[in-house]
């Protein structure tokens, strides 16, 4: 119980492999709690960055960081020895889906093999990267055990899925419920006991499977739900009734209805791959998500059908899409931040140059994305910029854009997201 008193004390030096979106808000958190974090990552840049007292993460100040670096709380290295002097090591890395749409465990993998070498008894290890269930046991536990500790005796393990949600104004790592599991009863002990230092509300459970599908069950039913609303818009859209009108009028229901809200397709890292995760595992048990696989399906098509609407919109002003300048209003996959994993708008700006578009973009928070393999810039959104589009295509609403000036000024607006629902009718068209 050595390790629990050190914990619980205080006194506990941890880790954290993987400096992204998850884990420097965790390592931050960690250290206002009192520890002392080392934050390794391969990217020397994100380490050089974090050494230097800068922020990349927009949901964490750069000031919070400064201070926590200057007192020697966060200290950023790409070298993983210094696991040998900490006593728990949170794991944070990507876990992406490869180009057959198949589990990608191999940075979790590389990550847990670079600290093994360093592990000693009593140190604790939690998975946070979001993965299918048994992937702590049957991947993680042997690569730990292989350099001769014993899970549950010597060292323990757990997993405690992330709950990122970049951008929430209300919900960030201290505040949003941890759920954890351990390997064994004493592994639960430890993590729940670490994670309570610096989260407000732990929530263990009997398994790491449990934890792990867990997961996998809250975005699988944002999914789900999704396109759920993106067939209903299909629908709609033939009927000539307005979704995003029915949608506001469900919601006003005190109860049994929960609103999701259609679009032009699903990003992050989390939502568009982790049913993907579930329904891999599943086929190793003769089974088959017709459901989930269904919802999928849906949204992946939703950026086809974004641009054949388009193509409608403009082909009613008697303008094709080739050799048309669009200009696309945000490209990171949610409002407000600027993250571009998984974003709709790569694909939708693929298409629209497969079919010869003059395509320029503006995002407040994204100066430069790459479209097939080509690096293009954010243009300001000036009333010339505007009028000199063909059509302005709304993919991504952030608060930023000044859509007085859109509305203003474009000869047409295709809308994805609702975002000019005041000025439907005139030069807009919604999704």
């Amino acid at each position: 119980m050595e390790l629990k008193k050190r914990i619980e004390s205080g006194d506990a030096v941890l880790a954290v492999v993987g400096l992204g979106y998850v884990g420097l808000p965790l390592a931050v958190e960690m250290a206002k709690a009192g520890h002392t974090v080392f934050g390794i990552d391969v990217d020397p840049a994100k380490v050089a960055a974090i050494a230097a007292g800068e922020s990349y993460i927009p949901d964490v100040p750069t000031e919070e960081v400064a201070e926590l670096v200057a007192k020697g709380l966060i200290r950023s290295t790409t070298d993983f020895a210094v696991v040998a002097e900490v006593d728990a090591v949170a794991i944070c890395v990507p876990t992406p889906l490869d180009e057959m749409k198949e589990p990608d465990t191999s940075y979790m993998e590389s990550a847990a093999r670079a600290i093994t070498p360093y592990l000693h008894p009593g140190v604790l290890v939690t998975l946070e990267s979001t993965t299918y269930p048994g992937t702590t046991e049957e991947i993680i536990k042997p690569i730990l055990e292989s350099g001769g500790l014993a899970v549950g005796r010597d060292i323990f393990l757990a997993f405690s899925p992330e709950r990122v949600d970049p951008g929430n104004p209300v919900y960030q790592t201290r505040n949003t419920p941890k759920v954890v599991g351990g390997v064994t009863p004493a592994c639960t002990e430890h993590a729940v006991a670490l994670y309570g230092r610096y989260i407000d509300t732990v929530v263990p459970v009997s398994s790491t499977r449990v934890a792990e599908m867990t997961k996998l069950l809250e975005n699988t039913f944002r999914g789900v739900n999704i396109a759920l609303m993106n067939e209903l818009l299909m629908l709609c859209e033939r009927m000539d009734i307005n979704l995003w009108e029915v949608i506001e009028a469900a919601k006003t229901k005190p109860f049994g209805f929960m609103p999701f809200y259609p679009g032009p397709g699903l990003g992050g890292h989390c939502i568009p791959i982790d049913p993907f995760y579930l329904s891999w595992k599943a086929k190793q048990f003769d089974f088959r998500t017709e459901f989930i696989d269904l919802s999928g399906r849906i949204n992946e098509n939703m950026p086809y059908y974004v641009i054949t609407r388009l193509m409608d919109a403009m082909n009613e002003q008697r303008k094709p899409l080739a050799d048309s300048r669009v200009l696309m209003l945000g490209v990171a996959y949610k409002a407000d931040i600027d993250d571009m994993r998984e974003s709709p708008a790569i694909r939708i700006a693929e298409l629209l140059l497969e079919k010869e578009a003059d395509l320029v973009y503006h995002d407040p928070y994204v100066d430069r994305f790459k479209i097939n393999g080509a690096e293009v810039s954010s243009v300001d959104l000036t009333p010339a910029e505007v009028a000199a589009a063909d059509v302005v295509l709304i993919i991504t609403a952030h608060k930023a854009i000044d859509y007085d000036v859109v509305a203003d000024n474009a000869r047409l607006v295709f809308d994805t997201r609702n975002a000019l629902a005041s000025r439907d009718g005139q030069n807009v068209v919604r999704l």
